[in-house]
C-alpha cells in the first residue's frame, strides 16, 4: 500500500526547470517510500547520472538545510564497493541528490529473477558489502537501510547505494516521520534495536541487516514472514529463522554460524565490526566471482587483492639479501594502508622465498587475485629494480617496470610501485591514503640501509636473532639521532626478548627508553604507540597501554600489530570480553594468521563460551596446517597446533606436534611454556610441570599469562607450580 509520500505527485516540468542548468532530465526510472530517480545528464561534466528527488510531502516538512547538511557527510565516503554521492541541492523546495547511474541490475532484481544465488557468490557479495559497510562505520556514518534494493550488482561486484540518506531523513525530519506513519528502515532487514525504535543506532545494527540480506540471497526467502510489517519486526523478539543448513545442506558451517552471530537479538553478541562479520565468513574458503558469473576454484580472493613475494637478490654479494627483502616489505607495509585492498602479509608471502612455485598455484594458497614479484641488484651507489604484477587467473602480467637509479632513489621506487600496483587494480585512495602511501623515511640512505638489516633479523624471531637486530637499529641511530623508525625497532626487539627470552630489567628499560624518544620525535606515528603500549603493558600500567594502542588503531586502522599486541594486553589483564573484541579485530586484518584465531579461541575459553571456542580453535588449527605446509620449520604454527589438538581431546597428534615444535627449537622457551600448556591440558601433570621449569629458566618471565592461562588451570594446586611462579 502506497505511503502519503509516494502517493504525492512530483511537478516533473517545474524540476526540469529548476535543474536546467546543470541536469538535463531524460525519464524516470523508478519510485521508492522517499524518493523517485530520474535518469539524467550532468551537463558540467558530461556524464549520466541517477537525480533522486525526494518525495514533496517529506521535503515540505523536512527543510532543506539541516537535510542538506547531513547529506554532505555521505559525500566524503570513498570505497570500491560504495556508490559515491556526486552533488544534493534544492530545487524550489524540491531537495535532491544525485549519484552516477549504473547500467546493471539490483539485487532485488536479481533475487527476484533467480531466487536463490550460488553460495559462494552470496558470501562473496556480502564481504564486499561488509567491507563497505565497516568503512562507512569507521566514518561515524551508518546506512539504517540495508536491503537488495539498496544494492547495485556491477560487473559482478556489489555497489551499495544511498549511503548516510536515511541518516539524513532521520535527522532532519523525526517526527514527520512518525506523523505519516513511514519508518527508516525495511521490516524484512531492520535489526531489532531500529524496529523498536531507537535513534542511536551504531554499525551493529547495518550488521545484522546484512544478515538478513545474505540469508536471503543462500535461502531464496526471507529470515522472517508475516502479514504485516509489525508481524514481521515482532518475530525478531521470539522466534528463531530456519537453519540455513536445513534449507541448504552445502551451506559450510562457518557461514552457518556467522549469519546466526550477526543476527543476534542482542546487539552486544554480534560481531564486534562489519570487518569481522566478513573474516568470519571467509573461513568457509569462499571462491570470488570470474568476469563470466562462474566460481571457479583455482581463484580464491576478493577482486583487488595482493601477494608481494620477496624479491629476488640479483647483486654479486649474498649479503645483500636484505636489501631485497626489505624493498618487498616496505611495499607490504605501503599496501596495507588501503582500507579497499586486501594485501597477504609478510610472513605468509615470504613463505615462498626461494622456492619456484607457479603462480597460479601461489595465489590459490594465499588467496589472493595478483602477485608481485621482482629482484634487486645492488652496484655500489647504482640500484636496477625490476617489478611486474602477474594476474594470478591467467598468468597475464598487469604491469611491469625497470628502474635504473641512484641508492637515494629507492624509497622514490617504492613510492612508484605502490602507485603503480593501485593504478593496475584500479583502487580508489582516500587522500588519507594517498599522503600514507606516498610518505617516505626521513632519513639518510646509510640509516635506512641498518635499519633494513635489523628488520631482516626481527623477523627470524629468536633470541639471539633479536639481539642482532636490536644492534643494527641502534647503529642506524648513530648515523641519524632522530631516526623514529628505528628507535620503535629497538623497542621492539627489546619488549620481545623480555617477553619471550630474556626477562631481565635490562630488556624492559631499552624499551621503554627507546619507545619514549620514538613518540617524542614523531607523535603520529603509529608503530611508535604500538611500542609503547606493548612496554606499558609489561609493566603492567595498562592504563596508559590502552591509550597507546587506541592512538594507533586511530592513526593506522589496518595496521594489525596493534590489535594484536592489544589483544595480548587485555588477555593479561584478564578483561576477556574486550580480549575477543580485539583479537576479532586482528583476525579480520590478517585473515592468515593463525595466532590472532588461537587466542580468540582462549579467550573464549575463559568466558565458558565453549561452542565458539571449538569454532575458533578449528579455524587456527586449520590456519596452522596450511603455515606448516608453507614452511616446515614453523615451530610456533607446530607448538600452537599441539595445544590445539591437546584441547580438543586428541593426545596422539598433541603430542606429535609438541615433539616436532621442540625438535626446531629445543631452547624457546616460549615453545616450552606451550608444550607445559599441552601436556596440562592432557593430563600428564608432571611433564607439564618439568617444561614449565625449564621455559621460566630459559627466561620465560611473563608471569601475568602464567596467572590467567587457562591452559595451565590443572597445575595451580601443585606445589611445583607455586615454587615457579615465586621464582619469576
Amino acid at each position: 500500500m502506497p505511503t502519503p509520500m509516494q502517493a504525492s505527485s512530483l511537478p516533473v516540468e517545474k524540476l526540469r526547470q529548476s535543474l536546467s542548468q546543470t541536469y538535463t532530465i531524460d525519464r524516470e526510472l523508478g519510485r521508492g517510500g522517499m524518493a523517485t530517480v530520474f535518469l539524467a545528464q550532468d551537463t558540467k561534466h558530461e556524464r549520466v547520472v541517477a537525480l533522486k528527488v525526494l518525495h514533496p510531502d517529506l521535503a515540505a516538512s523536512l527543510g532543506p538545510d539541516r537535510f542538506l547538511r547531513e547529506i554532505k557527510l555521505a559525500a566524503r565516503l570513498n570505497h570500491p564497493h560504495i556508490l559515491p554521492l556526486f552533488d544534493s541541492g534544492n530545487a524550489d523546495g524540491l531537495l535532491y541528490y544525485v549519484m552516477p547511474y549504473v547500467e546493471g541490475e539490483s539485487l532485488r532484481e536479481r533475487l527476484d529473477r533467480d531466487n536463490q544465488l550460488p553460495i559462494e557468490e552470496a558470501v562473496y557479495h556480502a564481504r564486499s558489502i561488509a567491507s563497505a559497510l565497516d568503512y562507512a562505520h569507521r566514518q561515524q556514518i551508518v546506512h539504517r537501510d540495508v536491503k537488495p534494493e539498496n544494492v547495485m550488482l556491477y560487473e559482478g561486484q556489489a555497489m551499495v547505494m544511498d549511503f548516510g540518506i536515511a541518516k539524513a531523513v532521520t535527522a532532519a525530519g523525526s517526527e514527520t516521520l512518525t506523523q505519516t506513519g513511514m519508518m527508516i528502515g525495511t521490516p524484512a532487514y531492520v535489526s531489532p534495536e531500529q524496529a523498536a525504535g531507537e535513534t542511536n543506532l551504531d554499525g551493529r545494527s547495518d550488521q545484522y541487516s546484512l544478515a538478513c540480506m545474505l540469508y536471503e540471497m543462500i535461502a531464496g526467502e526471507r529470515p522472517f514472514s508475516g502479514a504485516t510489517p509489525q508481524a514481521i519486526m515482532a518475530k525478531r523478539f521470539t522466534e528463531m529463522p530456519r537453519a540455513l543448513t536445513g534449507i541448504r545442506s552445502a551451506v559450510p558451517q562457518s557461514v552457518e554460524w556467522a549469519v546466526s552471530k550477526a543476527m543476534a537479538t542482542d546487539a552486544s553478541n554480534r560481531f564486534a565490526t562489519s570487518a569481522q562479520f566478513a573474516q568470519a565468513l571467509a573461513s568457509g574458503n569462499m571462491s570470488t566471482p570470474s568476469d563470466t558469473g562462474t566460481l571457479p576454484r583455482s581463484v580464491v580472493s576478493a577482486a583487488k587483492s595482493v601477494a608481494v613475494l620477496p624479491f629476488a637478490n640479483m647483486s654479486a654479494d649474498p649479503e645483500n639479501e636484505y636489501f631485497a627483502d626489505g624493498m618487498a616489505e616496505e611495499i607490504i607495509n605501503a599496501l596495507s594502508r588501503i582500507q579497499s585492498l586486501r594485501v597477504a602479509s609478510r610472513t605468509s608471502s615470504f613463505a615462498f622465498k626461494g622456492k619456484n612455485e607457479d603462480i597460479g598455484e601461489i595465489g590459490r594458497k594465499l588467496k589472493v587475485s595478483t602477485v608481485l614479484e621482482g629482484g634487486v641488484r645492488k652496484m655500489g651507489n647504482r640500484l636496477r629494480i625490476t617489478a611486474e604484477l602477474v594476474n594470478v587467473a591467467d598468468g597475464y602480467h598487469l604491469w611491469s617496470e625497470r628502474y635504473d637509479r641512484e641508492i637515494e632513489d629507492v624509497f622514490a621506487i617504492q613510492d612508484e610501485i605502490s602507485q603503480a600496483i593501485v593504478k593496475a587494480l584500479r583502487v580508489v585512495l582516500s587522500e588519507g591514503e594517498k599522503k600514507a602511501i606516498e610518505k617516505k623515511p626521513q632519513t639518510n640512505i646509510q640509516a635506512y640501509d641498518y635499519y633494513l638489516r635489523g628488520r631482516q633479523f626481527f623477523h627470524q624471531l629468536r633470541r639471539r636473532s633479536l639481539e642482532y637486530a636490536r644492534q643494527m637499529f641502534n647503529k642506524a641511530i648513530e648515523l641519524d639521532p632522530d631516526y623514529a623508525l628505528a628507535y620503535t625497532g629497538v623497542a621492539d626487539a627489546s619488549s620481545l626478548l623480555y617477553t619471550y627470552f630474556d626477562a631481565r630489567d635490562f630488556n624492559l628499560r631499552q624499551a621503554d627508553k627507546a619507545s619514549k624518544k620514538a613518540l617524542e620525535l614523531e607523535p603520529e606515528l603509529a608503530e611508535a604507540h604500538v611500542a609503547r603500549g606493548i612496554v606499558t603493558s609489561l609493566t603492567h600500567n595498562f592504563a596508559e597501554a590502552e591509550k597507546s594502542f587506541e592512538k594507533a588503531m586511530k592513526l593506522e586502522p589496518n595496521m594489525f600489530e596493534a590489535a594484536y599486541w592489544y589483544g595480548m594486553a587485555l588477555q593479561a589483564e584478564g578483561r576477556f570480553e574486550e580480549t575477543v573484541k580485539m583479537f576479532e579485530r586482528a583476525s579480520s586484518l590478517r585473515p592468515e594468521d593463525y595466532q590472532s584465531a588461537h587466542f580468540l579461541g582462549q579467550a573464549y575459553r575463559s568466558l565458558g563460551r565453549i561452542q565458539e571456542e571449538q569454532t575458533h580453535l578449528r579455524r587456527g588449527l586449520s590456519l596452522m596446517e596450511s603455515s606448516l605446509e608453507l614452511n616446515p620449520d614453523d615451530a610456533r604454527a607446530a607448538n600452537l597446533a599441539s595445544s590445539v589438538f591437546a584441547k580438543l581431546g586428541e593426545s596422539e597428534p598433541a603430542l606429535k606436534y609438541a615433539e616436532r615444535s621442540l625438535a626446531i627449537d629445543p631452547e624457546d622457551p616460549m615453545l616450552l611454556y606451550n608444550v607445559a600448556c599441552t601436556y596440562s591440558s592432557l593430563g600428564r601433570i608432571d611433564q607439564a610441570i618439568s617444561c614449565l621449569e625449564r621455559a621460566v629458566e630459559k627466561g620465560f618471565g611473563h608471569r601475568e599469562w602464567i596467572d590467567n592461562d587457562p591452559d595451565l588451570a590443572p597445575l595451580r594446586d601443585n606445589p611445583k607450580y607455586q615454587a615457579i611462579v615465586d621464582a619469576i
